[in-house]
């Protein structure tokens, strides 16, 4: 057989054919088997990059020794990152029959005609609540909360499924520490893997878009689950001195609203309330001035990081939030933003590339 003029032999054709194919199902079946720690892998890669510069500067004060510095890190990981994770998700699960008999509880209450006594006593505010409840009850929303309150059994219900047990939780967690410590140790050569790999695929170009992968990993990881930490600690220390019960359970809802950029104020603006009705009218004044501290202090914290990284829209990082923790369960709370961060930055980047280059300023 001949071949065709100026084309490749028809052989070549099929030989590369084979080859992409058996090249997929080479890919397709090392991720089947590595498939139980990629949840581990992926957030292990999130941490070690978020974390990478302060590895270096810890080995610089530990005598340029890699392996102290790997093992102080490790240790930092699991007293700083996966114990306060850990222990908000173990509160929540533990408590998850009390939440499901609360939805429940629910189902059978109804709004008054007239707002508590307290609650119109409440100093400056008191008398607009108390017209909002009357309004509220006129317009016939009494029987809201009866008709919502399955829902949330089954939001509960459905958040302990997808957290799963907690020795698997656990188990992917020391995983994820031991994904961490290797990537500490060759972390230079996993990088220039990875650039190289970027590189061959896409040349120059390549080699950027991962450095700024990178940058949208690092701005996340730290703008987002730092600051996250440090409400949520912030508001359940609040909680617990005002001698609200469940502090712990308080401060772990609190930990997850922060990442879904809610924030921490709802909670604490419950707290008060809870307060108000139990007669601590002090410590309720106080944990509202308390909430409106604790929910504008991200202002300053999350710039402080973002700017270490990539400056992402809160919206993109609160649509990663849901997006993610309904595709991939709970490590989708993180995989999420850093993914859309991620393809952010980088569509972000070729469209400045290419404005820059030859195409007319859009932006009047």
């Amino acid at each position: 057989m001949s071949p065709r003029p100026g084309g490749p032999p028809a052989r070549d054709l099929v030989r590369t054919t084979f080859s992409v194919l058996f090249i997929g199902l080479l890919l397709g079946t090392s991720l089947w088997i590595l498939r139980p720690f990629l949840g581990s892998i992926v957030w292990g890669t999130m941490v070690v990059v978020a974390t990478w510069p302060l590895m270096l500067r810890l080995q610089g004060w530990l005598w340029g020794r890699r392996g102290l510095a790997v093992t102080a890190m490790t240790l930092l990981l699991l007293l700083l990152f996966v114990v306060p994770l850990v222990l908000a998700i173990v509160t929540i699960v533990s408590n998850a029959d009390r939440l499901v008999e609360w939805a429940k509880l629910a189902s059978t209450y109804t709004l008054p005609d007239e707002p508590p006594p307290w609650l119109q006593n409440l100093p400056v505010v008191g008398g607009m609540l108390g017209g909002a409840w009357r309004q509220a009850s006129d317009l016939g929303l009494r029987d809201l909360l009866p008709r919502l309150s399955p829902y949330a059994g089954d939001l509960t219900r459905w958040f302990v499924a997808e957290v799963g047990s907690i020795g698997v939780l656990l188990l992917q967690f020391l995983l994820t520490v031991l994904v961490s410590a290797v990537m500490y140790a060759y972390g230079e050569e996993g990088a220039r893997l990875v650039r190289l790999f970027a590189h061959r695929l896409a040349g120059q170009r390549g080699d950027g878009a991962v450095v700024l992968a990178g940058n949208a990993i690092r701005g996340v990881a730290l703008g987002v689950g730092v600051t996250a930490l440090a409400q949520a600690v912030l508001g359940g220390v609040g909680v617990a001195l005002a001698g609200v019960p469940f502090a712990a359970l308080l401060t772990a809802v609190m930990f997850m609203l922060c990442i879904a950029q809610v924030g921490p104020v709802p909670v604490l603006l419950a707290a008060a309330a809870w307060a108000f009705y139990d007669g601590s009218t002090g410590w309720a004044i106080f944990l509202i001035a308390w909430s409106g501290f604790v929910g504008t202090v991200d202002n300053f914290i999350r710039p402080v990081f973002i700017r270490m990284g990539a400056d992402i829209p809160l919206l993109l990082i609160f649509a990663g939030v849901i997006g993610g923790l309904f595709a991939f369960g709970l490590v989708g709370i993180f995989v999420g933003p850093v993914m859309l961060a991620v393809g952010y930055t980088l569509l972000e980047s070729w469209m400045n590339e290419e404005l820059a280059s030859n195409a007319p300023d859009y932006r009047d």
